[in-house]
């Protein structure tokens, strides 16, 4: 696929704000499939900050992040809309979309919930995994192209194999050039480059193409820190769509889940 290449910001951040929700890519948000095209992982971090900006609340934190890809994403500018579409007092259910190009690229839903001590009874049954300073440096451009992948440092520990990994990932790239976002942001800017650690094949020509269509996320803890971990495993059916399943863990250990259904083509 060809097409002509956005005007792109620049900077050492992965979006510029332009005030009012709009916004403009830089080349480290660039995707892995089409080069004028943004990846997800970082857009999703831009619309988890909209959604946490959106009528925020002391006592309630988000607990599920629901991301709806309907179609590619431009590089360039483009603005977030966000709104409440279900108030309530203990559970609220908030929106963003990512506007570009006329069209809705992304609809993202995020559910609030009011947050109390359950301390006596917290309980985890995902494992942990090694943590980023016992795993080996790892070059997720060697396997995959575009500027958001060559943004990422990536740590992988032993077993790595193709259908299954646990990898870290950090950036020293900020979401935006006011580098005002929080810890949730960036983890979840981070969260998409799931479906690509572990490929059961290689991506390229002669092989398959296998996007994601959404990326749901559930959160049982709030997730802290730069780091994140990826528990990770990939699953193709015989009908053409498959299934990327991963444990999320910060620093401090296994926070939730992500899932992201796959369209598998052959290119």
């Amino acid at each position: 696929m060809t097409a002509d290449l956005p005007e792109l910001a620049d900077g050492d951040f992965y979006y510029q704000a332009l005030g009012e929700g709009r916004f403009r890519s830089t080349i480290h948000a660039q995707g892995a499939w089409n080069t004028h095209e943004q990846h997800m992982a970082p857009a999703s971090g831009l619309m988890a900050d909209a959604l946490e900006r959106h009528e925020p609340r002391a006592d309630m934190r988000m607990a599920r992040l629901s991301y709806e890809i309907l179609g590619l994403i431009p590089g360039g500018v483009f603005r977030i809309e966000t709104t409440t579409l279900r108030p309530g007092r203990t559970i609220e259910l908030v929106q963003a979309e990512l506007v570009a190009g006329g069209r809705t690229a992304i609809r993202a839903t995020g559910w609030r919930m009011v947050t109390s001590d359950t301390g006596d009874v917290a309980a985890v049954e995902d494992a942990a995994i090694p943590g980023p300073d016992e795993c080996k440096p790892y070059d997720g451009s060697a396997v995959w192209p575009g500027g958001f992948i060559r943004s990422l440092e990536m740590r992988v520990a032993e077993g790595h194999r193709p259908g299954a990994g646990k990898v870290w990932l950090r950036t020293d790239h900020p979401l935006t050039d006011h580098d005002d976002t929080g810890d949730l942001a960036r983890l979840m800017g981070l969260v998409d480059t799931a479906n690509g650690i572990a490929a059961r094949v290689p991506p390229g020509k002669d092989s398959y193409a296998f996007p994601n269509l959404d990326l749901q996320i559930h959160m049982y803890r709030r997730p802290e820190g730069e780091w994140l971990g990826l528990d990770n495993a990939v699953s193709f059916g015989r009908d053409g769509i498959g299934l990327t399943s991963t444990v999320l863990h910060d620093r401090q250990g296994p926070f939730g889940r992500a899932e992201q259904i796959l369209t598998l083509r052959r290119t």
